[in-house]
């Protein structure tokens, strides 16, 4: 029992240290985010996202990197901007960049694993986007497509962020409560939907990183040529993100331990991506979309995940750009001490608890995302909602 009850604390005391070293930068991230998503106006990209070809999948990547990095709220608004008559390509590009192209995300990524893997996964943001228009047709045809989206009509809306209700400059901006309450609004919202995913994401990554390196070495081939080991954990690596349930910011964590554990760069970019076909967020898709196109956007964004890490990893192979050492236990659960990251969790302390208490008086709407049922969508009008400032 006394073995069990310290594994229990020590795993307990993993999950801590490692979101100690991160809190800093979950929280300039979410901020920098709750910025964009108040201040940056995209009407006129919302509007251009009917039809297919490459100026819609370009517009709605940059809507969606743009956007919350919640993997529930990425896939509620691009379902209603689906129904609106944006065509697959479009709908899927914007989850995509909503999910691997967005600061908060690369800010943990890079204090967790490195900025090659930052780096790699911008990169990879966009070749998912690429590989994903060029392989839909192949998996989803036109009329499956226009089915789903008469499925998807019938479903309910409702999630909205606040963006600012005036044209205001920016100096007018950073001198408004009003827009700073749109900000907190935004602050606010995008922690709701993702703190249970990334909780559960600093508690699973505690326990798994007591595993030993054997662990790691059954579940993935970590000693045979190059080739099948890449290809094997490229594949095995988005299995098990869709079995961990974890999602968004919160896979980071698990991915720096996979890293650590022996895992290919190519198989930790793998296991990043994968964030959008966990299987809650299937179940989802099903809801929304119906069983047949679900079943063939899921194993249409695996097939271009697997690709997509796959052309990334060779090419930051052939640049030198894969790191050579790789960090051990000590590393990812570093301990508490006074230095620069007690400086910054300080302020980023600060930081969260002054927003909070900002969007706490000026009424912010609490949105949840959950994992065992789908996230209310957008409201219909467009896919972040005009609301002004208290």
């Amino acid at each position: 029992m006394n073995d069990v009850l310290s594994k229990i604390g020590e795993g307990l005391s993993n999950s801590f240290l490692m979101a100690w070293a991160v809190w800093w930068a979950l929280v300039l991230g979410f901020a920098i985010s709750a910025i964009v998503q108040a201040w940056v106006p995209r009407e006129r990209i919302q509007t251009a996202l009917g039809g297919s070809g490459p100026r819609p999948v370009a517009l709605a990547t940059a809507l969606g990197a743009a956007s919350s990095s919640c993997s529930y709220a990425a896939i509620a608004i691009a379902k209603s901007l689906f129904q609106k008559g944006a065509s697959g390509a479009a709908a899927l590009a914007f989850q995509f960049a909503s999910t691997n192209l967005v600061i908060e995300l690369g800010i943990v990524i890079w204090v967790l694993i490195g900025w090659q893997f930052t780096l790699a996964e911008f990169v990879g943001g966009l070749v998912l986007i690429t590989v994903m228009t060029l392989l839909l047709r192949l998996f989803v045809s036109r009329r499956l497509e226009a089915q789903a989206r008469a499925h998807a009509l019938e479903a309910d809306a409702g999630h909205q962020h606040h963006t600012s209700g005036a044209q205001l400059t920016l100096r007018q901006r950073l001198r408004s409560l009003a827009a700073w309450s749109d900000v907190a609004s935004n602050f606010r919202n995008d922690w709701s939907m993702v703190w249970k995913e990334i909780t559960a994401g600093f508690f699973l990554a505690g326990f798994i990183g007591l595993l030993g390196n054997d662990f790691f070495n059954t579940l993935f081939i970590t000693n045979s040529n190059h080739a099948l080991r890449t290809i094997e954990n490229v594949v095995v690596g988005p299995i098990v993100a869709i079995l961990s349930f974890v999602c968004s910011v919160g896979n980071v964590p698990l991915a720096a331990v996979l890293w650590s554990g022996g895992i290919s760069f190519s198989g930790v970019l793998a296991f990043i991506f994968a964030d959008l076909i966990v299987i809650p967020i299937i179940l989802i898709y099903r809801k929304y979309y119906g069983g047949r196109f679900a079943f063939r956007i899921t194993a249409l964004m695996f097939v271009t995940i697997v690709i997509s890490a796959l052309i990334v990893g060779g090419v930051f192979g052939a640049l030198g750009l894969i790191p050579q050492v790789r960090p051990t236990r000590a590393d990812i659960f570093q301990s508490v001490k006074l230095d620069y990251k007690l400086v910054l969790n300080i302020i980023g302390l600060v930081v969260f608890a002054t927003l909070f208490g900002l969007a706490m008086r000026g009424g912010a709407t609490h949105v949840a995302c959950h994992t065992s049922e789908a996230p209310a969508d957008v409201q219909p009008t467009h896919a972040r909602d005009h609301v002004h400032g208290p």
